[in-house]
């Protein structure tokens, strides 16, 4: 299976002398589009509904969650990155911990899936997802991930997103509820001019 993954990889890893355009795509993808994740969840906490917000929560949890599980997967089992056997070309810089899973693609996913498998939220999730291909790709391209550590990703995003939800009603209601008496004290004078949402 080693073998394997690391065939893929450098498959997928950039050449010696990667295009301008493919390594601006590539850092675009694997560096700055994970800053979406805040955004998206900051900005429907303060302009949705009682519902989007919930669904935010929800999603926060799954994220927490899903770094929480690659912690303990990182201490119980450490997976060079590929710069650490010299493998391929590293185009950015990392720091030398275990690979298996990608903390980048677990933190997308879970926050996608956690709205994929919410009704009323597919369509966003659905979207999201499909955006962590290209994420996967521009960290493998640059040289820090191996394709296994996107399996790894996908398979704690999934049981993550699940598990958070099937257990909301667990800690949602109090969560909301904490939430919400600090988004009151933060944004008050907000609220009051009707910049952001009660």
């Amino acid at each position: 299976m080693e073998s394997l993954n690391h065939t893929l990889f450098l498959w997928l890893n950039a050449p010696e002398r990667p295009s301008a355009l493919a390594l601006m795509l590539a850092t675009f993808f694997a560096e700055q589009l994970i800053w979406a994740v805040p955004l998206l969840i900051g900005i429907g906490w303060l302009r949705g509904s009682e519902g989007i917000r919930k669904a935010m929560l929800i999603a926060t949890a799954s994220g927490l969650l899903g770094l929480l599980i690659n912690q303990a997967i990182g201490l119980a089992w450490t997976h060079p990155r590929p710069f650490m056997i010299g493998l391929g070309h590293t185009l950015i810089p990392h720091i030398a911990d275990s690979s298996f899973p990608s903390d980048h693609l677990t933190l997308w996913w879970t926050v996608a899936f956690s709205l994929l498998l919410q009704q009323q939220h597919r369509s966003t999730g659905i979207g999201l997802a499909l955006l962590g291909v290209p994420i996967a790709w521009g960290r493998i391209y640059l040289g820090v991930h191996f394709p296994f550590d996107m399996l790894g990703a996908i398979s704690v995003a999934l049981l993550s997103a699940w598990l958070t939800l099937r257990g909301a009603h667990w800690y949602l209601g109090p969560g909301y509820r904490l939430a919400t008496a600090i988004h009151h004290r933060l944004f008050g004078k907000l609220i009051a001019l009707g910049w952001v949402r009660e």
